[in-house]
């Protein structure tokens, strides 16, 4: 079955100070029974993977990286393969947050050889989706919705559906204060939901997570919904405290 699962996005934040006081702040602070993952930036991997061995809490808290390059190896300057990932001791990777969509024009067939390159190699992907503010206005959400996941169907075999989770997060609500209803988000995640049933017997092990100003105020109504697994949290998972209280309304 579906274990919860809440994921950290430190996105281009920290310093090495700032990293330790915050691995510090985690492994100290009480196990919820929700599986529990932080994303930093990758010039910070191998800290926080120290952090964590050093306190025994690998099995914890665990470690994934914020993007992977869709190549293997080669000259491709700046990018971090699968492999690499996977020994830095990477066990996830996010791919195809908006914000790469947004600012590095990242394509939806780009994200799904991404996604490819890392079952590749036993990397889980986290694959973000999710709507512009225009796209919401215009009546086009699930059109979009259908056509980012479309992409991935073209490209992972239907028996590898289970080995991905997928965050749904509207793109007007990241960073921004706004953020989807609970039922609205459920809406999606309905249909997200039935597209994975579509494309294999991965419903049990594919989460789909919320993403977009997710805080301790609004975390519990969310998890509420039927198909919202977890939660993909931004600012929030910069703050011990905070991030820990999301965790525990996960379960």
């Amino acid at each position: 079955m579906r274990r919860p699962l809440v994921a950290g996005n430190w996105k281009m934040n920290g310093t090495v100070t700032s990293v330790e006081a915050l691995v510090t702040g985690l492994v100290s602070a009480d196990s919820p029974s929700c599986e529990l993952l932080v994303c930093p930036p990758s010039v910070f991997l191998a800290q926080v993977r120290a952090g964590l061995s050093v306190a025994g809490d690998e099995e914890k808290i665990g470690l994934g990286a914020q993007d992977v390059s869709q190549y293997e190896s080669g000259a491709f300057t700046g990018e971090n393969s699968a492999d690499m990932l996977v020994e830095f001791g990477c066990r996830y990777v996010l791919i195809g947050h908006s914000e790469r969509r947004q600012y590095h024009g990242e394509s939806d067939d780009a994200v799904a050889a991404k996604v490819e390159r890392c079952l590749a190699v036993g990397l889980r992907p986290i694959v973000c989706i999710g709507e512009t503010l225009e796209q919401r206005r215009n009546g086009s959400v699930l059109t979009i919705i259908a056509q980012q996941l479309g992409a991935l169907a073209q490209t992972v075999a239907r028996e590898d559906w289970g080995r991905f989770d997928i965050a749904y997060e509207p793109v007007w609500a990241i960073g921004t204060g706004e953020r989807a209803t609970p039922e609205q988000a459920q809406e999606v995640h309905a249909m997200v939901r039935s597209t994975i049933t579509d494309h294999g017997d991965s419903e049990d092990f594919t989460r789909i997570l919320y993403g977009g100003s997710v805080n301790d105020d609004n975390a519990k109504a969310l998890f509420e919904m039927a198909d919202i697994d977890g939660a993909l949290v931004g600012g929030a998972s910069l703050n011990v405290q905070s991030f820990m209280s999301i965790a525990e309304c996960a379960g």
